[in-house]
């Protein structure tokens, strides 16, 4: 950054993604999420850098694959993405049907004759209504940019979709149907990262919950557990779900720190009623949760 100082956007991110699997991301704003669903595709900005390795199934490595690589072969192909801010992605210039057309011509065998039947099917999948394909990005809601973003994402069926706060501006009626239409793509062969803020979207659709705090992934769950009666093990997560209205509705007490000056310790130290010295030290993230003192489940004693 200016200065010469560094911002650590994403640390240690560490998880796997089978076949067949939605893991939710879930977490504060300016955690880290969208940052690293930009690395995934190579649409971080210039100076931004990474290390390590994000590999798909066939061992093409994400993080090191250039830019023709990426464009020709990854993005729409192998890996789709429902941006977190539509209008940027949509071309202001063309109407949502012309830019479905297009996308479909470019990414499925359709015929010819048959790309604006394919172009409508795709805007259905999406809940974009058909009355509103000839109209341009500038005259569409938020909610109908959302939309139009989530078809065009859909339509290369992608063997990994990315979907960066997917249901941004939907009403309620809007998101179960959008993540409905999301965990159908996963299928038997597809797999599904659902970046969101919204807890009961990811408790609707997701196989396992991962929990990101100040750039870092804390806990990493099966959904059932995470939740259910078990709940999250890590203090950051369980209070998380517990500020949700149909839990405690009891907000998680403090702020989260500045990226660019992140604590020597654990960054939730500060905001933790669990917090001791040994806190001091970055946890590893171990059993699932990256925590000295994570809640542990209560066993029924042995009877005698």
């Amino acid at each position: 950054m200016r200065g010469g100082s560094h911002v650590s956007a994403v640390t240690d991110a560490t998880f796997d993604l089978a076949a067949g699997e939605c893991l939710a991301l879930v977490g504060e704003s300016g955690c880290g999420k969208s940052v690293l669903a930009s690395a995934l595709l190579g649409l971080l900005p210039e100076n931004a850098e990474t290390a390590g390795s994000a590999l798909l199934g066939d061992g093409t490595d994400l993080l090191t694959a250039d830019e023709r690589a990426l464009a020709r072969t990854v993005r729409g192909r192998r890996v789709g993405l429902v941006p977190q801010s539509p209008a940027a992605h949509l071309t202001p210039v063309r109407t949502v049907r012309s830019q479905l057309e297009e996308t479909v011509r470019e990414l499925t065998g359709v015929r010819r004759a048959d790309v604006r039947a394919a172009a409508e099917a795709a805007a259905g999948r999406a809940a974009f209504p058909a009355g509103h394909l000839d109209r341009y990005p500038h005259e569409l809601s938020g909610g109908l940019a959302q939309r139009a973003a989530t078809a065009l994402a859909l339509i290369g069926d992608a063997p990994l979709l990315l979907a960066d706060e997917p249901t941004t501006g939907l009403d309620r009626d809007l998101v179960d149907r959008t993540v409905d239409e999301l965990r159908r793509h996963v299928g038997d062969d597809r797999a599904l990262l659902l970046i969101t803020h919204d807890l009961a979207a990811a408790e609707r659709i997701a196989d396992r919950v991962a929990v990101m705090y100040a750039s870092r992934v804390v806990e990493i769950a099966d959904a059932p557990d995470f939740f259910g009666a078990r709940g999250p093990r890590h203090p950051y997560a369980r209070g998380l779900l517990n500020a949700l209205p149909e839990r405690e509705f009891a907000p998680v007490p403090g702020l989260p720190p500045e990226l660019s000056a992140l604590p020597a310790g654990c960054a939730f130290a500060a905001r933790c009623e669990r917090a001791d010295e040994a806190c001091g030290a970055v946890p590893a993230l171990s059993g699932g949760a990256a925590c000295h003192h994570p809640h542990v489940d209560v066993l029924e004693a042995p009877r005698a």
